[in-house]
């Protein structure tokens, strides 16, 4: 017990100093209020596209443009939309990019307030239970953990990295794993690319290209693969094709947010 006493001196006093405030409210006290909790904007998974989790995208996405109806339509050749096309074989986002969705984020990676990953897990393991009740195109439900054998998450860029000091991805999914009861497995490096931010969909995907390299045994393993934010998907898939590319069985995406 005395062991422990100046550790919870010096929490104490930094909470004195510098309180927990809710990311939602900014109201002292905890990371998210109750408050905040029952507010929370949660996607539907019944009407989220199966495919890349685009809320109301479940009979006809523009986003991936695929449909329940023409699950085998392939996107021309010569087409001049930018809809992505997606690797994996179901996604599962939680929140918008809004709000507190987009504060949780922000506040984990740029703000160092690393006991957000838990609070982030939490919130992603809640929508993989509600997939669990819908199907993906493939007829089996979207997220089902007695299939999946390995978590595996989008790494972070070295320079990312170097600048926060943690991978925020690897917090969150070694967090998220005990909930869902999936191990995790750090099979994907990543060297860096430009910053995506100011970049449309294909410049994305083609800075991305090459970037993402698997670093383990992936052969015949069904794979969750997690992110924080899905903005166009082309991390994502790129994180899937190459695990596909190594053989892995399957791959499907999870993520706490989803550009709407």
């Amino acid at each position: 017990m005395t062991r422990s006493a100046p550790i919870d001196a010096r929490e104490a006093l930094s909470e004195l100093l510098w309180p927990t405030r809710c990311v939602g409210c900014n109201l002292p006290g905890e990371l998210l209020c109750e408050q905040c909790r029952a507010d929370l904007p949660w996607i539907d998974q019944r009407w989220a596209c199966p495919v890349c989790g685009a809320p109301g995208g479940w009979l006809t996405c523009t986003e991936c443009d695929r449909s329940r109806d023409h699950v085998d339509q392939a996107i021309p050749s010569d087409a001049t939309t930018s809809v992505t096309a997606w690797d994996v074989r179901a996604t599962i986002c939680s929140l918008p990019f809004d709000g507190v969705g987009a504060a949780l984020v922000t506040c984990l990676k740029d703000g160092h307030e690393l006991r957000l990953a838990p609070i982030m897990a939490a919130a992603m393991a809640c929508s993989l239970d509600e997939a669990r009740a819908w199907d993906a195109l493939d007829g089996r439900p979207r997220f089902d953990a007695l299939h999946t054998d390995v978590l595996c998450f989008v790494p972070a860029t070295p320079a990312a990295y170097a600048r926060r000091g943690f991978d925020h991805m690897e917090l969150v999914a070694r967090a998220l794993s005990p909930f869902i009861d999936v191990p995790v497995l750090d099979a994907l490096a990543r060297r860096d690319a430009s910053d995506q931010r100011a970049l449309g969909k294909e410049s994305r995907a083609q800075n991305l290209a090459g970037t993402i390299e698997v670093v383990a045994d992936v052969h015949g393993l069904n794979v969750l693969l997690a992110d924080d934010v899905i903005t166009t998907g082309s991390s994502m898939n790129e994180a899937a094709r190459v695990l596909l590319a190594h053989g892995a069985k399957s791959v499907t995406a999870c993520a706490l947010a989803r550009v709407c």
